[in-house]
C-alpha cells in the first residue's frame, strides 16, 4: 500500500512538474485556454457547479467575444477583472443576464466567478480570477471555474481600477476546438 501512495505522490508531482501534463487529463469541453501575453491560463470550467454560467462562457469563447478585451479592474490581492466589451465594468454581451448559481465553494486562489451588479442575478460576461482567499465572495457569486495551469501569467496582470496600460485577453478558446 504504501508503495502505491509513493508511486502516485511521485506521478502527481512529475505532472505538475511538466507544463501541460495539468491541462491533458481535463475534459477538453469544459477547459479553456485563455491566452495573455504573458503565455498560457488553463481553466478548468464548473458545470457541476453553474452550468448555465459554464454554457454562456464557452458561447461566448466560440463567438470571440472575449478576444481582445482588456481587464478593467484589477486589485492587488484581491482580483483580476474582465468580459466587458466596452473597458467599463458597465458592459456585456448581448444574451440576457444569467441567474445566480452560488455554491458553497469557497474563493481561494485561482477561483473564477461571475462578476455582477447589486442585483443577483445580473452576470452575462463579466468575470474575475482571485489572486489569493476572498472568502468574503463565497455564496455571494457564481464560481464557473479555476485556473489550474498559468497562474503565474494572470499574476502579471497590471493593476488598477483601470490599470493606465489594461493588459488584455488574446483569445480565449474551448480546449476541445483546437489543437492542444
Amino acid at each position: 500500500m504504501e508503495t502505491l501512495i509513493v508511486a502516485a505522490l511521485s506521478l502527481l508531482m512529475a505532472m505538475a512538474a511538466v507544463p501541460g501534463a495539468v491541462a491533458q487529463q481535463l475534459d477538453r469541453e469544459n477547459t479553456l485556454y485563455m491566452e495573455l501575453d504573458g503565455g498560457r491560463v488553463v481553466i478548468r470550467l464548473r458545470p457541476d457547479l453553474a452550468p448555465r454560467h459554464v454554457d454562456r462562457v464557452k458561447l461566448l469563447a466560440r463567438e470571440g467575444f472575449f478576444d481582445g478585451i482588456v481587464f478593467h479592474r484589477v486589485i492587488e490581492g484581491f482580483m483580476a477583472q474582465t468580459g466587458d466589451p466596452t473597458g467599463t465594468g458597465t458592459g456585456g454581451s448581448d444574451y440576457p443576464d444569467l441567474p445566480a448559481e452560488f455554491s458553497p465553494t469557497p474563493y481561494v486562489r485561482g477561483t473564477i466567478g461571475a462578476a455582477r451588479t447589486s442585483d443577483p442575478d445580473s452576470a452575462n460576461s463579466q468575470f474575475f480570477i482571485t489572486f489569493d482567499e476572498a472568502s468574503f465572495l463565497t455564496g455571494q457569486y457564481t464560481v464557473w471555474g479555476e485556473v489550474v495551469e498559468g497562474m503565474e501569467h494572470v499574476d502579471a496582470i497590471e493593476r488598477g481600477e483601470p490599470p493606465a496600460n489594461p493588459d488584455r485577453i488574446i483569445k480565449v478558446e474551448v480546449a476541445a476546438d483546437v489543437g492542444g
